[in-house]
């Protein structure tokens, strides 16, 4: 009996398989797409829409036609191994692993499949109309804006603070030395693996292809427990368990939130940690429904323990809007408010902000509210958050208003800390009204994983400690990294200092317009530029020309997602590959 119900189980997935494959194939030339998929002369971002359209039309065509959910999985896994986007055994992990957010999101919306890639890739894929994910904007108080001062320069003699900046940290709890670190999945150096080719083994400490075995974050840890003396608190922005997301599940990625706030508290017991959330926190990654989904589909699960683990940090006063929606304030000395974003609500991977975009959980108004509270009060600000909001990455109309409110209150905002990209790099803000004055800087902070291509680093911020000088602004900072080839060939892992700002960049101080002047000089500087592309990797091996240079200093540039008005020679659509090409 169970030999007969095999069989006809394992006859009607053909048949789902055989009528899927007919019902694509009527649509669209999948042959014809494969081709191009793979084929490294055509245009990606073409390529990337047509595969996306593919994708979303099948989804929306088999719900249409009352399929069931489980037909509809198939199709997807069908598509994913037929145009090769991903192996076997991952194709088959990560369709089950969106399911529920797919089927409910697509469901939902009336948006055709090229106005869906074009909300989740970009205007490259095609122009869309949504009045609840476009053209909202926030409201600001009826309050003027200060008149803008000179900043000045900063009094190296005062007191000095120094805050310690991680982020992606990516922890990998299944990371297995000696296995494949170069098996062609998303992720490597774990199982199920094969063994591994000549000399492509998983090194102890790590791999560039690999995310962080937990004794090499733990070796961190020892290390900062040294250095404990030259930092005052600790700015922790996102991003813990693996880029395992084909397989990933709610409880693992709790392990992994766990572990890593508990070796903080054993290590670190004496200092202050202020996280944020990344986006691959929730499982699966990037889904970070705002407050009006509930249930079964609701991250209240990752709220609750995110506010319950760092509740040994944060006042109690940051619960309600942690468990609201994964933000908070809180003060961090006389003077100085601390500020931490769910740069979720950005994300253009979350596809919970297809049903409706609208400021999700009103955080952006009460960030204004909480900035004019600072302003009125005389203090200034630090802002903390995962995805920086210039990259391709962050919604542009979510983006657009967040620099509408770094222009307003630039007089209180004297920071920005952001990570995701994995890379040592930052992002300009310039005044609206004036574009050639740069107002404010978001600093992204180097990765602790090594995935991808990256040795591991962090990097610690000197502020200027009065308020009365020149109100907390950055002196400059200095990042610290570990050469993963020599610790695996020399079996001597080291952390050590690669450079400061000031002295490798020539810099007078780190105000907005200093870093401005900067990257004006590294367009044609290519010594320079070499320079700060070694220190963006922390590593020698890696070179960035041609687009590759033009994209980057469009990047460095821009405080705002598809923006080129400060670029040359580039497009929003290829900007936005540049910066979306991994993490």
């Amino acid at each position: 009996m169970a030999y007969t119900t095999l069989v006809l189980n394992l006859l009607a997935l053909w048949t789902v398989l055989q009528c899927t494959a007919i019902l694509i194939s009527d649509r669209w030339d999948v042959d014809r797409l494969y081709k191009e998929i793979h084929d490294p002369s055509k245009d990606r971002i073409d390529v990337e829409c047509d595969a996306c359209a593919l994708i979303v039309d099948a989804i929306q065509f088999l719900a249409r036609e009352n399929r069931t959910e489980e037909e509809i999985v198939t199709t997807a896994t069908f598509l994913c191994e037929k145009l090769k986007f991903q192996d076997k055994l991952v194709c088959s992990g990560i369709v089950p692993e969106f399911r529920n957010e797919v089927l409910y999101v697509f469901t939902s919306i009336a948006l055709g499949p090229k106005e869906v890639c074009g909300a989740l890739i970009g205007d490259g894929c095609g122009h869309y109309y949504n009045p609840w994910t476009q053209n909202w904007t926030v409201t600001f108080p009826d309050k003027p804006k200060p008149p803008v001062k000179p900043l000045s320069v900063p009094n190296l003699n005062g007191s000095i603070i120094r805050v310690l900046h991680l982020s992606d940290i990516h922890i990998d709890l299944q990371y297995t030395e000696g296995l494949n670190a170069a098996c062609g999945d998303p992720l490597c150096c774990r199982p199920p693996n094969h063994p591994a080719p000549p000399g492509r083994p998983a090194g102890h400490w790590g791999d560039f292809n690999c995310d962080l075995p937990l004794w090499t974050l733990t070796s961190l840890f020892e290390h900062l427990v040294k250095i404990k003396d030259q930092f005052d608190w600790l700015y922790w922005t996102g991003d813990l368990p693996a880029h395992n997301v084909w397989n990933q599940t709610r409880s693992e990625q709790l392990e992994a939130l766990n572990t890593v706030s508990r070796l903080m508290e054993f290590y670190l017991w004496d200092k202050k940690v202020y996280p944020t959330l990344g986006n691959h926190e929730s499982a699966p990654v990037n889904s970070f429904p705002p407050p009006f989904i509930t249930g079964e589909n609701s991250n209240q699960w990752l709220l609750n323990a995110y506010q319950t683990d760092f509740s040994h940090w944060l006042p109690s006063d940051t619960a309600s809007t942690i468990k609201k929606g994964g933000f908070y304030s809180t003060k961090l000395v006389p003077g100085l408010k601390l500020i931490s974003l769910n740069m979720n609500y950005c994300n253009t991977e979350n596809w919970w902000l297809l049903i409706n975009s609208t400021d999700p959980a009103g955080q952006l108004q009460w960030l204004i509210n909480e900035l004019q509270e600072s302003e009125d009060a005389g203090e200034k600000v630090h802002i903390i958050g995962h995805i920086a909001p210039g990259l391709g990455s962050c919604m542009e109309v979510w983006s657009w208003n967040y620099y509408r409110i770094v222009n307003r209150y630039e007089a209180t905002i004297v920071g920005q800390f952001f990570g995701h990209t994995h890379n040592d790099e930052f992002e300009l803000f310039y005044d609206l009204n004036n574009a050639s004055r740069a107002i404010s800087i978001a600093y992204m902070g180097p990765s602790v994983t090594p995935y991808t291509s990256n040795n591991p680093g962090y990097r610690i911020y000197e502020l200027e400690g009065q308020q009365e000088n020149s109100g907390f602004q950055i002196i400059d900072h200095h990042v610290y990294y570990l050469d993963l080839n020599a610790a695996n060939n020399n079996n001597n892992l080291t952390w050590q200092y690669e450079y400061g700002a000031k002295e490798a960049y020539g810099l007078k101080t780190l105000h907005p317009q200093d870093w401005s002047s900067f990257v004006d000089k590294i367009e044609t500087n290519d010594t320079l530029f070499n320079l700060f592309y070694k220190y963006l990797h922390r590593r020698e091996t890696i070179t960035c020309t041609g687009s590759c240079k033009t994209n980057m200093l469009c990047l460095l540039r821009s405080g705002r997602s598809q923006d080129t008005s400060h670029c040359a020679n580039v497009t929003a659509a290829h900007r936005y590959y540049y910066n979306n090409k991994s993490c």
